[in-house]
């Protein structure tokens, strides 16, 4: 019996009584073919820019005609009436001109730190103060005016308070206690120094940026960060002034906080006092060193400059400060001005903002610092 398993394929038949399977296969590939040639059909034949896609066309109404304010725009100007209790009648605005540096012009708007954007130049650090393309200078442009104090032939007398900043509140409290004359000088470590010194300036106050110099005995007595050493490069220190004065804008010109070993070291001052004249700064010496070279410098460089007279407050007690700002009348009467400087202690602020209110009425006249620096 021969085995089926033996037999070649070639040459076998199919037994009688069996079946062909169905060639499912080709019958779906037909299929498919002919939906196809339908698809390609009906995009050549039919025009539908939709692709067969559902639409509905729907009136759009014009609400143009209903807008008034539109229309009369485009027909022609309109007249705004401006509310009558916010601008009463025979009411008028000054124009003020940009630029031209005299009495009533202005540079720009002041930016957030205070500073004028004609007078600031930006850093990596942040803007600091710089000379106009016109000439103005922030010592000019920032100074509050004196009135006319100077043609008084009377006796003068400035107050300088130091130390404002670190404290928010304790420096607003000072501002809103003290007279707009009086001179304000800010540290520039204080987290809320762009409102403190808008609120100085707000008030009419004139600042001054308080810069940390070497004193003799450093780190021992530390002014603080970024203080000005001496025996660093020039590059070095002018780094650290640069830092400095882009805390805050808006100051006439610096102060310094201690330094009296960098104030006598010409070699390291020097460069300081030379960017402050370039940048159109003033420069106040507190007074607290004899051997400072400040008077020298300043005038080499062309810097506005002072020495204070009096530390008011070495003592801060109530009767030690009136005896010193009787002894600071003194010198005014005799030299025909005189500069106090002045902590922002509690006691310090109570006590001066008292004496100031009647010093017209003793023949003297309260002015700010930027006037009586040279």
């Amino acid at each position: 019996m021969t085995d089926d398993l033996t037999t070649p394929l070639t040459g076998r038949k199919r037994k009688p009584g069996s079946r062909r399977g169905l060639p499912i296969a080709r019958v779906l590939f037909g299929l498919l073919a002919l939906l196809a040639i339908g698809f390609v059909a009906r995009v050549l034949m039919v025009d539908d820019p939709n692709g067969g896609r559902p639409s509905q066309e729907v009136a759009i109404t014009s609400t143009r005609n209903a807008n008034e304010v539109a229309n009369s725009v485009a027909d022609g100007p309109v007249v705004i009436e401006a509310d009558p209790q916010q601008y009463p009648a025979g009411g008028s605005i000054t124009g003020v001109t940009t630029g031209a540096g005299g009495p009533s012009s202005v540079v720009g708007l002041p930016d957030i730190f205070g500073a004028l954007p004609d007078l600031s130049e930006e850093t990596a650090d942040g803007p600091i103060p710089r000379i106009s393309a016109t000439g103005l200078t922030p010592f000019q442009a920032y100074a509050h005016p004196p009135g006319n104090a100077l043609d008084s032939g009377m006796p003068l007398v400035a107050i300088v308070v130091t130390g404002l900043g670190i404290n928010e509140q304790g420096s607003l409290n000072a501002i809103d206690k003290l007279p707009s004359f009086m001179t304000l000088g800010f540290a520039p470590y204080g987290k809320a120094l762009s409102t403190t010194v808008a609120a100085a300036r707000s008030a009419g106050h004139e600042v001054l940026l308080e810069v940390p110099l070497e004193p003799f005995d450093y780190p021992q007595n530390d002014p603080g960060p970024e203080t000005l050493l001496t025996g660093e490069p020039p590059r070095a220190n002018l780094d650290k002034l640069f830092w400095l004065m882009s805390r805050f804008g808006g100051y006439t010109g610096l102060i310094n906080n201690m330094g009296a070993r960098f104030t006598a070291s010409a070699a390291d001052f020097s460069p300081m006092m030379e960017e402050l004249g370039a940048r159109g700064l003033g420069y106040l010496d507190d007074g607290s060193s004899n051997r400072s070279l400040a008077p020298q410098l300043a005038q080499g460089n062309g810097v506005p400059f002072a020495r204070a007279d009096t530390m008011i407050d070495a003592n801060p007690s109530r009767t030690s400060i009136l005896a010193a700002l009787a002894s600071l009348e003194a010198k005014a009467v005799e030299n025909g001005q005189a500069i106090g400087i002045v902590s922002a202690l509690p006691i310090s602020i109570s006590t001066i903002a008292e004496w100031s209110r009647d010093l017209e009425a003793r023949g003297i006249l309260l002015v700010p610092a930027s006037a009586l620096m040279k």
